[in-house]
Parts: structure tokens; C-alpha cells; sequence
């Protein structure tokens, strides 16, 4: 089956080369690099047009849409697999593609998303994150695991994520108008039609992020307006306890490593996490003025 990598960009010249290059000398070689770009200023585009295998869709600022703009890009792709990427991320070695994609079409098998190691200069608390998240060992999901997984089973991540492009395009699609976590919603929609998703543990990019407190609190709260307007996708299962293990476990942590200093940091950034994503929950009953500062993706509430 032929491959199409789609990834959305916007001022992407200081992540662009290094992904191209790696993304064009994979064990598994693709057959297009869809790049649909939101008014880049700086060089992405003149970098992007020196790869033959390049296709450059150009958007103008306000078109940007989560769900909406990947699927765009999508509509003009060929491959049987759709492989949907981020700027920021970069695959770890060249069995990336290989290892995220060998097992669709297995066993019901029609999506995959890979795993996620940090950066160098991330910060002890978000590597931590990313091992919490980003298990060592495969792991397939479906209806059946919602008892057992909770809201973990659509976890998904369109940082690096593979579909089928019939299954793809059964379920419409990623959902279009949707503040984030486009990602997990299609996951749902396949898991809810007796599908399957596999997380793909040898498939493996870079990426991570150092956010400030408030970087969370807004990314949060915008969780939290997802778990609001898009509430039937989840079919009533709550993420907070996700958000307790996660804090109990990062403690245990920080003290099997003599890093008793850093729980405090932990405290304070999972209150803002936990007070952005309750805010956002309610953010239809506050002024709008107020709720584009509290999102870090203020666009959304722009036709609200």
C-alpha cells in the first residue's frame, strides 16, 4: 500500500529540513509529503518546494482549522495510508513509518499513532510525562477496553498518527470545527464502530514541550471545552482520574530520584492543569472576552 504523509505547518523553517530529511529516507519510503501551510513569513515554503516529493498547499490565516485542515489536505492525497504528522516532531530513526504502519489492516487494526520521547532540553517532569504516556510495549484497543482503560482508551495523538484511507474517510474524517484533541475524537468514532487502534510503541519521534504554567492552564482548558462540545464522543467517561495517577505516580517519581525539590513545581502545575480544564468545562458561562484569554487556541470561539 502507498503512503501520504500530510503535516500542517505554519513558520516552519527551523523544524521543516530535519523532518523532510528523515521522513524522505525511511525503510518504508512514501509516496508524497502533503505540506498545507497557514501563511507561513519565513522560509518554510522555499524549503519545502527543494523536495520533489513535496506537495505544497498554501492556506490563507483564519482557514486553520484542527480537524478541518487535515482533512483538506487529505481529500487531495493518493496513498491508501493517510500518516498525519506535526512541525515539531521528528522521527527517531528511519523504521518510523515501517513500524507505525505494518500492522494496519490486521485484525480489524485501521489506525495507529506512535510513541513520543522528549527532546534533550525538556524538563524532568515532562519526561516523565512522555514515559507515562508512552508505554514500551504495543498495545491494541477496542470497545471491548473501555471498562478497563476509561478514557485512556481514545487516547490517541495526531503528533504522529497512520490511518487506513477507506476507514478514514467512513467515519468523515476528523471532526471539523473543533477547539483540539481532533485526534481522539476520530478515535472514538472508529473504536464505536467496532474498529481497532494500535498504539505503536517502536514507532517512535521526538517531540516534547517545556509549557509555563499558564501554557497549561490555557491547554487545559481548552481539554476541557472538548470534553464539553464534543461530550458525545466519550459517551459520559470522565478524565480526572487520568490526571490523579498521573500526579501520584510523576511524586513517586521525583522521590525514587532524589528529586524532592521538583514536587513542589509538580503541585503547582497540575493545579493549573486541573483548574484550566474545570474552567473549561463551564466556559459557556462566561464572557467570551474572558474565555479567548483563557484559550490557548482563542479562534475557535470566534464564530461561537
Amino acid at each position: 500500500m502507498e503512503i501520504s504523509v500530510i503535516i500542517p505547518t505554519r513558520n516552519a523553517e527551523i523544524y521543516i529540513k530535519n523532518l523532510l530529511e528523515k521522513l524522505t529516507n525511511q525503510s518504508r519510503k512514501v509516496k508524497e509529503i502533503i505540506i498545507i501551510d497557514t501563511a507561513s513569513s519565513d522560509n518554510t515554503r522555499s524549503i519545502c518546494e527543494k523536495y520533489d516529493i513535496v506537495k505544497f498547499m498554501p492556506i490563507n490565516n483564519g482557514e486553520f482549522d484542527h480537524g478541518g485542515t487535515r482533512n483538506r489536505a487529505a481529500r487531495e492525497a493518493t496513498g491508501d495510508i493517510l500518516v498525519f504528522m506535526t512541525q515539531d516532531a521528528y522521527p527517531e530513526n528511519e523504521f518510523f513509518i515501517e513500524e507505525l504502519t505494518k500492522d494496519l489492516g490486521k485484525n480489524d487494526i485501521v489506525a495507529s499513532y506512535g510513541r513520543q520521547k522528549p527532546r534533550e532540553d525538556a524538563n524532568e517532569i515532562e519526561k516523565f510525562a512522555r514515559k507515562f504516556n508512552y508505554g514500551d510495549t504495543n498495545i491494541i484497543k477496542s470497545k471491548e477496553d473501555i471498562d478497563r482503560l476509561g478514557v485512556k482508551t481514545f487516547f490517541f495523538t495526531n503528533v504522529c498518527s497512520a490511518f487506513l484511507t477507506k476507514e478514514f474517510w467512513e467515519v468523515d474524517g476528523f471532526p471539523e470545527k473543533t477547539i483540539m484533541n481532533e485526534d481522539m475524537i476520530i478515535a472514538s468514532k472508529l473504536i464505536f464502530s467496532d474498529k481497532k487502534v494500535l498504539y505503536a510503541a517502536n514507532a517512535s519521534v521526538v517531540h516534547s514541550h517545556n509549557y509555563t504554567y499558564m501554557q497549561q492552564f490555557k491547554r487545559n482548558f481548552d481539554v476541557g471545552v472538548v470534553f464539553t462540545d464534543s461530550k458525545e464522543y466519550f459517551h459520559g467517561i470522565k478524565s480526572e482520574s487520568e490526571g490523579v495517577k498521573f500526579v501520584k505516580s510523576a511524586i513517586k517519581h521525583l522521590m525514587a530520584n532524589n528529586k524532592y525539590l521538583l514536587i513542589p513545581h509538580l503541585i503547582v502545575d497540575s493545579g493549573f492543569r486541573f483548574i484550566g480544564y474545570k474552567l473549561g468545562q463551564i466556559y459557556y458561562k462566561m464572557p467570551i472576552g474572558l474565555v479567548k484569554k483563557m484559550s490557548m487556541h482563542s479562534f475557535y470561539f470566534d464564530n461561537k
